[in-house]
């Protein structure tokens, strides 16, 4: 498609670009700007392990990796390294910059050579107290095997040198801050001044201790950090379970290989050679010089301190209008549909619906899809506290969420325990869908009540993700739900669905029918346009379909969060498409679509980005929103996001990440919806 698609790998650097130049806005609290940094760098490693690992594979195909992808893999590496090379330097830039903001505000970091007598003292008692016991170094040596470093840590690569004889032994030490002690240290504060060390530096100060027993006086010690490919490959073995296969493919992928290798630039060369033979580097891998410190996703997790300006300001979330204190919730779906628009509306509201269902005498199943959950899950302890109660508990718990498998795993597990019906997937496509059904049975009324989302039914998450979630009694709904959770626990059933937009079945048909309708009342001289909400956008087939559409004369207006493949704008190709991406302090994840339908507009949510994946090798769920409230509400939505003119980037063909400025007094859409949300309560 020549200059009309831009590869996903690169349109996903440029959204981390919009991340990072949140980290770098002067307009954004001190602190939340480091919380970018940390989100960057995040991003950053699992691209690595997966995006550039299925690059890495794909160049081993040769020539059938371009027909498979459409453009070189090869060639798309090369421009991921220098995209990626000239990020870190921009990295760098701000975090030095935030560094000297910070100090503005009377916190300073130190490192080991900077403290005073005081704060030596502290980190002595603090190092023996606290880090010392978890401190396992490994001796580099000819007949020593490194071990598999884990891509999720940081190691020490440690020097140490006898000043007299220069006899030299090289050492590799984990840091022990992943969940196991805090990266960032509050030491005593002195006039007024907080002081803050990296836990890196805490250990460089007590080297000496760790390594007492050898002849070296002098111990330097560098960063560094390897990121590996995750992706899991499931043996076709009918043998074993899919927990057996999932559990063996994790384990594999502690194993997998290196895609990239960062170290401190200061390491010298016969060392950085000593590693990368250890490490099995070649010429094609990814080695990168950083700085003193890696792995910046801690800063997600930075210390709390008070200050004016530093934080948001807090944006509480609002109660549902329709949902009072002491009220059924079931009694409320029963008379209406309700639409909660997470964070604005508080994930409370779902847990109460789950409790209620779970000690309503009338109810006899529940049944829910469970993709990612919170650490602490108020939605397990529900469900597991509704199968204590005598109901009959259905999870489809999706094994393969990436990066969730164990922790999926173990709740299966607990569930298991507590009696509830346990469905691990289906073989051969990832349930991605958002549904719950809550069944209640009075005399011999049945009434079923269906809730379908944009995300997962996690607590944590819903505090700093934008997600939309139906709660509906309607029949064609919820009969259609219940198809769906008959399918999950017999694969070989499949029902036909007239609502419900069910993919890998027939969302992509629809897709393209619902966009060649509008193209049809353009040519026919009707009002014609369609207005997406998404987080990725990458298909092939539906992007040629929406160029159709514009170059027709259908009005397109896009927001896409993350990988964006076409090139809107464009003279003669895209004349009629415009689209943007936000970022903001919650991140856009709902995705919704609007069609004029030559004006009885078509409205519908799903869990699916319009992707090959989302689209061909996903279960995910598309559903119409008919309740005339809820349609407009959606649509007020689209309206005040595609007016941000604060924090709204334009997507064009240069992937400038150019700011809207459209002239208009200045229109924050986040802040605007929360102030939406709160009159609508009031």
């Amino acid at each position: 498609m020549g200059k009309t698609y831009i590869p996903k790998e690169i349109s996903w650097l440029s959204f981390n670009a919009r991340v990072l130049q949140e980290a770098g806005n002067s307009d954004v609290p001190l602190l939340e700007r480091f919380n970018f940094l940390g989100i960057y760098s995040n991003n950053l490693d699992e691209y690595f392990r997966v995006r550039v690992a299925t690059l890495r594979r794909l160049v081993l195909l040769g020539n059938k990796a371009k027909a498979i992808l459409g453009y070189s893999p090869k060639a798309t590496l090369k421009a991921v390294q220098s995209i990626v090379l000239t990020q870190s330097e921009r990295f760098e830039e701000i975090y030095a910059g935030l560094l000297k903001e910070l100090r503005k505000h009377r916190i300073h970091f130190v490192h080991e050579d900077q403290l005073d007598d005081t704060q030596a003292e502290f980190v002595r008692n603090y190092f023996r107290k606290e880090v010392r016991s978890r401190l396992m170094p490994l001796i580099i040596s000819k007949e020593n095997k490194l071990p598999n470093l884990t891509d999720d840590a940081i190691y020490f690569a440690i020097q140490l040198r006898n000043s007299e004889t220069d006899k030299k032994r090289y050492a590799l030490l984990e840091i022990p801050s992943r969940n196991i002690l805090p990266r960032f240290i509050l030491l005593p504060e002195r006039k007024g001044i907080r002081y803050v060390i990296f836990l890196d530096d805490v250990i460089r100060w007590g080297l000496k201790e760790i390594f007492s027993i050898l002849p070296f006086d002098e111990l330097t010690a560098y960063t560094i950090k390897v990121t590996r490919d995750s992706e899991l490959e499931i043996a076709d073995d009918i043998s074993e379970s899919y927990i057996e296969k999932i559990s063996k493919s994790l384990q594999q992928r502690k194993k997998g290989a290196t895609v990239r290798f960062v170290h401190d630039r200061e390491i010298p060369p016969e060392f950085l050679k000593i590693l990368s033979k250890k490490l099995n580097l070649g010429t094609e891998d990814v080695i990168m010089p950083g700085n003193r410190y890696h792995n910046f996703k801690d800063f997600m997790k930075f210390i709390e301190i008070e200050g004016e300006g530093l934080n948001y300001p807090k944006l509480t979330p609002v109660r549902h209008p329709a949902l009072q204190y002491g009220q059924s919730i079931l009694s409320v779906i029963r008379k209406k549909d309700i639409m909660f628009y997470f964070p604005y509306h508080p994930f409370d509201h779902f847990i109460d619906l789950l409790r209620e269902a779970s000690i309503d005498p009338y109810v006899t199943s529940i049944h829910i899809t469970l993709y990612r959950l919170a650490r602490n899950s108020s939605v397990i302890n529900a469900l597991m506290n509704a199968a204590r109660n005598g109901k009959s508990v259905t999870t489809v718990v999706e094994l393969q969420a990436r990066f969730d498998e164990e922790a999926n795993i173990l709740w299966g597990n607990k569930l298991l325990d507590e009696g509830v019906n346990v469905i691990y997937g289906v073989p051969g496509l990832k349930v991605h869908s958002k549904l719950c059904l809550i069944t209640r049975v009075k005399g011999e009324v049945v009434q079923r009540y269906a809730a379908v989302g944009t995300g997962n039914f996690n607590e944590d998450t819903a505090r700093v993700y934008t997600d939309h979630l139906l709660l509906t009694s309607d029949k064609k709904i919820t009969n259609e739900v219940l198809k769906a959770f008959n399918f999950f626990s017999a694969n070989y059933r499949k029902d036909k669905f007239y609502h419900l937009l069910v993919s890998p079945f027939g969302l992509r048909n629809k897709l393209v029918s619902l966009i060649e309708n509008e193209i049809k009342n353009a040519r026919a001289g009707k009002e014609a346009w369609i207005r997406i909400k998404i987080n990725n956008l990458t298909d092939e087939e539906i992007i040629t379909k929406l160029y159709k559409a514009g170059d027709a004369g259908v009005e397109v207006r896009l927001i896409v969060r993350g990988m964006f493949s076409m090139t809107p704008g464009a003279s003669g190709v895209s004349d009629n498409i415009r689209a943007i991406g936000i970022v903001d302090r919650f991140l856009e994840h709902s995705r919704f679509m609007i069609f004029c339908n030559d004006g009885n507009e078509l409205v519908y949510i799903t869990s699916a980005d319009i992707m090959p994946r989302n689209l061909d090798r996903r279960i995910e769920v598309t559903c119409p929103v008919w309740d005339q409230a809820i349609r407009k509400e959606i649509s007020d939505i689209f309206n005040i996001q595609w007016s941000d003119n604060v924090k709204a980037r334009i997507l064009d063909a240069e992937l400038s990440n150019l700011m809207v400025s459209n002239g208009e007094p200045p229109m924050r859409s986040q802040t605007e919806i929360h102030r939406y949300y709160t009159e609508i309560s009031s």
